[in-house]
């Protein structure tokens, strides 16, 4: 399995500490953001990651290389102008290959998420071995997390291991799931396009499995946020 980490975004509300570096390279507890997420990637067996970048992005590129520093091997999706989340996926599609691919998002803090999990959803065959029918099986896998103070109303509700858009409690979307490369077919390369607008299409077809992970997680947004990590 692949990985992407996403990493483009500008971090707006990081300022002024992403005005000279990338939100993804900024340090929690010693150690860039983006460093905790391939160093565990790599432990779970996941060593072909993708980045892709816009803001800084030579920053990245620099700090990072090819990855073998980590036991990884890191290929880079330019983008001029950041492309949104799906639409950075889109764009990065030619380096994902044709298997179901993990992404998750440069800017999370969840130092103890074993991504070994990963390679376990997804499956195209039932436990009798007989394969899911094309239109009908899960198009991605996603985890939930209990809601933060950012998102007290959360997104999805879980009914068994599928999402929805509709009951409740919601749960927040944690930015780490597993896709098939078919669920971002309407979206050309070079296309602007959110993630959530198709997360809520698939999961309204039931087509979305998910999960709740309920250890040390946080979506790093403000310099306040960072500066309690570092406590």
């Amino acid at each position: 399995m692949k990985a992407m980490i996403l990493a483009a975004g500008r971090g707006e509300r990081m300022r002024p500490l992403t005005d000279t570096c990338p939100k993804p390279l900024l340090k929690v507890r010693g150690r860039p953001l983006i460093v905790w997420h391939i160093l565990n990637l790599v432990r779970a067996g996941i060593t072909e990651i993708v980045i892709n970048h816009a803001h800084l992005g030579h920053m990245i590129e620099a700090a990072l290389g090819d990855g073998a520093q980590f036991g990884a091997r890191i290929q880079y999706s330019p983008e001029a102008e950041a492309l949104e989340t799906a639409g950075g996926i889109a764009n990065a599609l030619h380096l994902l290959g044709d298997q179901p691919f993990l992404v998750l998002s440069g800017d999370i803090f969840c130092p103890h998420f074993d991504f070994s999990e990963a390679l376990e959803v997804l499956k195209d065959h039932d436990h009798r071995g007989e394969p899911y029918p094309a239109a009908v099986r899960d198009i991605a896998w996603v985890w939930l997390t209990p809601n933060p103070w950012h998102n007290p109303d959360g997104d999805f509700a879980l009914n068994l291991y599928t999402i929805s858009g509709q009951g409740s409690p919601k749960w927040n979307f944690a930015n780490i799931g597993v896709y098939r490369r078919e669920m971002f077919d309407g979206i050309a390369p070079g296309q602007k396009a959110g993630l959530g607008k198709l997360l809520f299409q698939f999961a309204d077809q039931g087509r979305i499995g998910g999960e709740i992970y309920q250890d040390e997680w946080v979506n790093v947004g403000t310099v306040q946020q960072l500066e309690e990590l570092n406590k």
